[in-house]
């Protein structure tokens, strides 16, 4: 008996969430592809993902740490203060950077079959996370050398892993989105990632920053997610507000629904505006 094909309007949308289960494979096919694609024809290959934070992390511990003089605190030392900061903060960027670009660069995918098109920018974020789980083994090593070991305090790093998790994939969705409608964003998202370094507690504590403006500081979704990673990773020994950390987590749920919500109404026209 031959298979029968059904063609019924509206179809797809009412199977979309069940076509990411079937379409499962897509997540590994086109992450594994970036990651060959970023890394082809460069002379030290993936090691890049480790180059990258590890050079920050210097420039970052030397202007803060040596120049200003920044208090760390208690005894850590400011290498791990600032690369317990990277972690988040550097898969968070090159989420951003990757999912904003990702519909472009797979153009003649979109345009030639169908497939539930939230799996393409999910790739990205899938690839970003590869790189961090790099990097968190030079964060390992970096303990050693310190010998600053964590203690029970990292169980809870997956809960902030899934929250820095959550907060990529909802601002990418919005970048990725936004850039395919308006190709203006190409030139933004380096300035969003660069901006927001900088007013990011990457190079800094948190403590640091004055009481009247901690809730204005707290609305930007990671510094709950950087602290707690700090906290997770540094024994405890970093303040942890967790009123920010409620808020951030809040934000990110806001943001990542929002996303799908505005990626999903954008989808419909991707092929044909791309």
């Amino acid at each position: 008996m031959s298979p029968e094909l059904i063609i019924e309007p509206g179809r797809a949308e009412k199977n979309y969430w069940a076509d990411l289960w079937r379409y499962r494979e897509l997540f590994y096919f086109l992450a594994w592809r970036d990651i060959l694609v970023r890394y082809k024809q460069t002379v030290i290959g993936i090691a890049w993902a480790v180059v990258r934070p590890f050079a920050t992390m210097l420039v970052f511990t030397f202007v803060f740490g040596r120049l200003a003089k920044l208090p760390s605190p208690l005894s850590i030392p400011y290498a791990l203060l600032v690369f317990a900061a990277m972690l988040p903060w550097q898969f968070f960027s090159t989420s951003l950077s990757e999912c904003s670009n990702s519909l472009i660069g797979n153009a003649n995918l979109i345009s030639k079959i169908y497939f539930p098109r939230l799996i393409v920018p999910a790739g990205s974020v899938i690839t970003s996370f590869v790189d961090f789980l790099i990097t968190l083994a030079l964060m390992a090593l970096l303990m050693l050398w310190y010998r600053f070991l964590p203690d029970w305090h990292v169980f809870l790093l997956f809960a902030f892993m899934a929250l820095a998790f959550a907060a990529s994939f909802g601002a990418g969705l919005w970048l990725c989105a936004l850039n395919v409608e308006y190709r203006d964003f190409r030139y933004i998202v380096p300035f969003i990632v660069q901006f927001g370094l900088y007013i990011s507690p990457v190079g800094f504590s948190s403590s640091i920053v004055p009481e009247k403006w901690r809730l204005l500081y707290s609305l930007n979704p990671m510094v709950g997610v950087i602290d707690g990673f700090r906290w997770c990773l540094l024994r405890g020994q970093t303040p942890l507000d967790w009123t920010s950390v409620l808020l951030s987590c809040g934000l990110v749920v806001l943001l990542s629904a929002s996303g799908i919500w505005y990626f999903r109404k954008m989808e419909k026209t991707f092929a044909d505006v791309i």
